[in-house]
């Protein structure tokens, strides 16, 4: 089917709120628990699956939905539609912690997108949301993030959110390494892999990680400065810390040993 057209604004810098505007019987479907308000015409309805094959039969939305608890998303999305004869209506939605929003239209991405697995945030209705396995056992092994992850192909718009600060990249043919928790989303050209990060010093004691996250192709990558992971890391301040001084003792005895 094709999706809904619907309008919308993003609100705020650090910590942003998207704002979707809806003519009557238009319909946004969003991650359960991301609304933060509506007006009076919205109502909302919780359902299996993303709406998209509105004829899809009973087993199809069950494979559907279940995809969805593989990439560790709730079981169920919510649909909001203006109800309204007339007018405009508004729904705000907000991701679960500080950071960018980024708005797509997905009919400018013939192939779709590839978003990590707790990237998506909310789409136009008619939007399809499916699950896409790495073909890169290492990933699914060392990567943590970058295994199972999320596509979204459509005609409409589509909303992705990411932590901290939003760097959008063009590859032309060029390898990119990065963090792999500091992937957003690519463009299915994108070859996604991963690939151990230097020598063994630098592996236990870099404080980088085991791995990192080789992008090698043409087409756009969707970086984010803060991913979850180090926002946990950085609110914890005692492991942190504890880590720190831990890393820093170990530091200089490898020192040492390379004197």
């Amino acid at each position: 089917m094709n999706s809904h057209d619907v309008d919308y604004q993003i609100l705020g810098n650090d910590i942003q709120v998207l704002e979707v505007e809806l003519d009557p019987n238009e319909t946004v479907i969003a991650e359960a628990g991301a609304m933060v308000y509506m007006e009076e015409a919205i109502a909302f309805e919780t359902k299996m699956g993303d709406g998209s094959e509105p004829d899809q039969g009973l087993m199809g939305k069950l494979f559907s939905a279940g995809t969805r608890l593989v990439t560790g998303e709730s079981l169920f999305m919510t649909h909001f539609t203006h109800r309204g004869s007339h007018g405009k209506s508004k729904v705000a939605f907000s991701a679960p912690y500080p950071g960018t929003i980024i708005p797509l239209d997905l009919g400018t991405l013939p192939q779709g997108l590839v978003v990590q697995k707790d990237g998506f945030l909310a789409a136009a209705r008619g939007t399809r949301i499916s699950i896409h396995f790495n073909q890169k056992l290492g990933a699914g092994l060392f990567g943590g993030e970058g295994f199972i992850l999320q596509k979204l192909t459509g005609d409409g718009k589509a909303f992705i959110h990411a932590g901290g600060t939003v760097i959008e990249k063009r590859l032309n043919s060029e390898l990119l390494r990065v963090d792999t928790g500091c992937v957003v989303a690519f463009e299915p050209g994108i070859d996604f892999s991963i690939a151990r990060a230097g020598g063994l010093k630098s592996m236990i004691f870099g404080g980088e990680g085991l791995m990192l996250a080789t992008l090698r192709g043409t087409g756009r990558v969707w970086l984010q400065s803060m991913p979850v992971k180090k926002l946990i890391q950085a609110l914890a301040p005692a492991g942190g810390n504890a880590q720190k001084e831990s890393g820093g003792i170990l530091g200089n005895l490898m020192g040492a040993f390379d004197q």
